[in-house]
């Protein structure tokens, strides 16, 4: 059997909620300094804000939008050692507001990398495979390099000046000679232009001359993702409708966003922090999930509903509902997990007894 040597998942991602308070406060509790945070308010419709380290608190970009990057006076202010800052933007904090913010941990200080045509300036965390690359496009066939040592399953492109650009994703599933829109529910689509038709390798991304990858002399951020045993997984399945199928992860997961990929559908998200139930159970015993966050793609508030509900398992996920978004029969869907606990860690023994 495979196993990780990521014993602790909570060390590389974490999920943090918290209430805002409409002025100033500081988030504690994530488990380490995040080079990437990604905040979502659940009670209201308010905008995703993303931000990462490389380009700097304070600048925000939003995944339910394809405008460009900005300075946003009063939203992450800075990233601490156990967590993050923040002032009194309502998108982040509006008083009384439950909001959810998705962590990860990538390499802190960013460095220059030399290994594309293009050079990039990278935080890489090699063992949980995720890496944050900022370049400047030349709008000419081109490589990046990525700093993961491993090629990439998922990436996530997006122009940040300039002219208003969709967010485009890479997803091993789907190949190098199509992608994929976050900020939008459009089904997947081809083009020679994004990726050059070339799958990632374990040093360089390649880019064709497409204005969302790589248009004129802009500023990109990318956002790569490997797949570590244990810790990730990028894969896709076929929906199953009445059926209910099970996807195998070799993790408990604590984080997935799923994709119809063969039609018009949006991103759901779900976490372990915003079950259904007061706590996760262990493979074999029922705990529907049916929270649905509001997707990736548009600015909705938080709800729930039925049609959503997933069972996370000590070793994946099962679904109990139908909805078209995560399980219509026959149709395909992409999805990004990252684990609460792996099925066995590095010591052999199996990381989700109790």
């Amino acid at each position: 059997m495979a196993y990780t040597t990521i014993n602790k998942p909570s060390d590389y991602f974490n999920t943090k909620l918290y209430t805002g308070n409409g002025s100033t406060q500081s988030i504690t509790g994530v488990g380490f300094q995040p080079d990437w945070v990604w905040i979502k308010n659940r009670t209201a419709a308010e905008n995703h804000f993303i931000f990462d380290s490389v380009r700097g608190a304070l600048n925000a970009l939003k995944s339910n939008s394809n405008g460009a990057a900005g300075d946003t006076a009063d939203s992450l202010t800075a990233f601490t050692s156990d967590g993050f800052n923040l002032g009194n933007l309502a998108d982040t904090n509006r008083s009384g507001n439950a909001v959810a913010s998705w962590n990860w941990k990538a390499g802190g200080t960013a460095s220059s990398n030399t290994d594309g045509s293009i050079t990039s300036t990278v935080s890489a965390n090699t063992t949980s495979g995720f890496s944050i690359v900022s370049y400047t496009s030349t709008g000419s066939n081109a490589t990046v390099g990525h700093g993961l040592g491993v090629a990439p399953a998922m990436i996530i492109f997006k122009r940040r000046s300039g002219d208003t650009e969709n967010w485009v994703v890479y997803h091993k599933s789907l190949g190098a000679t199509k992608n994929i829109k976050l900020n939008l529910t459009d089904a997947v689509s081809t083009s020679s232009t994004r990726f050059n038709d070339t799958e990632p390798t374990s040093s360089v991304f390649s880019l064709g001359t497409s204005g969302d990858t790589n248009g004129g002399t802009s500023p990109f951020i990318a956002y790569c993702f490997a797949e570590k045993t244990g810790f990730s997984k990028f894969g896709s399945y076929t929906g199953a409708g009445s059926n209910l199928p099970f996807i195998y992860t070799g993790f408990k997961p604590a984080f997935v966003m799923i994709k119809r990929s063969s039609n018009t559908d949006n991103w759901y998200m779900k976490d372990n922090k915003r079950s259904g139930t007061a706590a996760l159970q262990n493979f074999g015993q029922m705990n529907p999930n049916q929270t649905q966050h509001p997707s990736a793609n548009n600015n909705n508030a938080e709800n729930k509903a039925s049609d959503f509900a997933t069972d996370i398992l000590s070793n994946g996920f099962k679904f109990r509902g139908t909805d078209s978004g995560i399980n219509q029969s026959g149709e395909t869907y992409i999805y990004m997990a990252f684990a609460e606990a792996p099925l066995v860690g590095s010591n052999n023994v199996p990381c989700t007894a109790r």
